[in-house]
């Protein structure tokens, strides 16, 4: 191995728009080249110590020569895509639903013969592929995801709003099989507004619902119109796609964050909040049961199967959001610290540089 390429590593696929993968590729390339690495995105160069690969590729014929001169290769795995299996195809779309059934067998294809090691971003994540798929030859561990903790941290600059409850809500998309994560913050939103209303008179305040995330217009309407007049003490705000530099005082400024995807892998908005002291609210499905102490949030029992997508128990989640507000301070500094323990970016870049040269220049 020559000097040039013992300190150049290979980060594929070279991906764009909004997204967990997105973030973690721009976290990872920025912490590789401050710690004196070069880094390529092109598996045809060869000439690179290590490849890591962010999902998965199609271009099988360069991990298998990278592997066949003996080159690591890393594969970081979500979860699986299931939604649409779920939604069937008329539902979901036959475009859709192959471009789904296609990522699956791209990430099965490249776990089961091409991967040297695999990296789960959870153990909810691990146990879930290996239930579907089997073990498989490669060594493998579990890496969470990590925050800038001095970029996403708590600030007297923002704080939450004194005329208001503010639940906040932050998703990349909440459509494509997601509404169903709205469709439940909606009610939640309405029974927190009722359950206040009927509680002491100095914590009467209306709950607003901030969205950021893509939802259609059509949409927006469809839940204004359901939720508003039925519900006086509510309030529905939203701020669509919003640039990653501006989460932290949208964190800042809420009482609570709700997680609203099911069996999520390990989602990114949960561990901005935390980092930030917003404690976190969310069913007990995917990784949430290992993101979130009782110290920094609350979890509750989904209530039915989420699998299925059954009907979740909306009146323990607004009970758990209700003793959020009524915790205050306690939980905001438990969430504080549950993310410098565990989602620290500057941990996690040095776990995966491990993995990939194995802690050696």
């Amino acid at each position: 191995m020559n000097a040039t390429a013992a300190r150049r590593i290979c980060v594929t696929p070279r991906v764009s728009g909004v997204g967990g993968m997105v973030t973690f590729r721009e976290k990872m390339i920025a912490g590789l080249r401050a710690r004196g690495y070069e880094v390529c995105n092109d598996l045809a160069e060869l000439n690179y110590r290590a490849v890591l690969v962010i999902g998965g590729t199609r271009h099988f014929w360069g991990l298998r020569r990278a592997r066949q001169l003996g080159i690591p290769i890393v594969q970081r795995l979500d979860g699986i895509n299931w939604l649409h299996r779920r939604r069937g195809i008329a539902r979901a779309g036959v475009r859709h639903y192959l471009r789904a059934e296609y990522g699956n067998l791209v990430l099965r294809l490249i776990r089961s013969r091409l991967a040297t090691h695999i990296v789960y971003q959870s153990k909810f994540v691990q146990d879930w592929w290996e239930c579907a798929c089997g073990p498989t030859p490669a060594s493998s561990s579990v890496i969470y995801n990590g925050v800038n903790l001095n970029q996403y941290m708590p600030s007297d600059a923002e704080r939450p709003p004194r005329d208001c409850w503010r639940v906040l809500v932050v998703e990349g998309s909440l459509m494509g099989g997601y509404e169903l994560g709205l469709q439940t913050a909606i009610q939640l939103t309405a029974q927190l507004a009722e359950q206040i209303a009927a509680g002491p008179g100095d914590w009467a305040r209306p709950v607003e619902l901030l969205v950021v995330g893509r939802v259609p217009v059509e949409l927006q309407r469809r839940w204004e119109r359901y939720l508003l007049p039925r519900t006086p003490q509510a309030r529905l705000a939203w701020a669509g796609l919003v640039a990653p530099q501006k989460i932290p005082a949208l964190d800042r400024s809420a009482h609570l964050l709700y997680s609203a995807d099911i069996n999520a892998a390990c989602p990114n908005s949960v561990i901005e909040a935390l980092a930030c002291g917003l404690p976190v609210l969310a069913f007990d499905t995917g990784a949430l049961p290992e993101m979130v102490t009782a110290d920094a949030g609350r979890i509750v029992p989904y209530g039915g199967d989420p699998w299925k997508l059954e009907t979740p128990n909306v009146s323990g989640l607004a009970q758990g959001a209700l003793e959020i507000i009524q915790a205050g301070e306690r939980l905001r500094h438990g969430a504080r610290q549950r993310a410098e323990q565990v989602f620290d970016s500057e941990r996690m870049i040095e776990a995966y540089l491990e993995i990939l040269v194995g802690g050696r220049v």
